[in-house]
C-alpha cells in the first residue's frame, strides 16, 4: 500500500502537494515570486510543475526540491526525534503569485 502511495503515476493531482510550508524565511521568498510547499518523497520536478500549473494557473519558471532529512533535537532535556520531509521551492512567472490563504 505506501509503494502505491509514492508512485506518482498513481496519485491523484492535489495529493502532490501536500501542504504549504508558511515560515518567516518562505514568506520573504515570496517577495522573489516563489512559493514553498510541502511534497511528498517521490514528487518529481516535472509532475510537480504539471499539476502547480493545472491547480493554481500560474506559469512555472522553475522548480528547485530539497530533502531535508530526519535529525534528532533535546528538547526540555529529552532527545526527540524530528521526522525529516521533502520540500519544494517554486519559482513562478514574474507579475504572478499563488494565495495560500484560500486553500486548495
Amino acid at each position: 500500500m505506501k509503494e502505491d502511495f509514492y508512485n506518482m503515476k498513481n496519485i491523484h493531482l492535489y495529493d502532490k502537494i501536500l501542504s504549504p510550508i508558511v515560515t518567516e524565511k518562505s514568506t520573504n521568498l515570496s517577495e522573489l515570486n516563489k512559493v514553498v510547499f510541502k511534497v511528498p518523497p517521490g514528487a518529481d520536478k516535472k509532475s510537480l510543475k504539471r499539476n502547480i500549473e493545472k491547480i493554481f494557473k500560474v506559469n512555472v519558471t522553475k522548480i528547485n526540491i530539497i530533502n531535508k532529512k530526519s535529525r534528532t533535537k533535546i528538547t526540555r532535556g529529552r532527545k526527540v526525534k524530528l521526522k525529516g520531509f521533502k520540500k519544494a521551492i517554486i519559482t513562478l512567472k514574474k507579475g504572478q503569485s499563488i494565495d495560500l490563504a484560500t486553500g486548495i
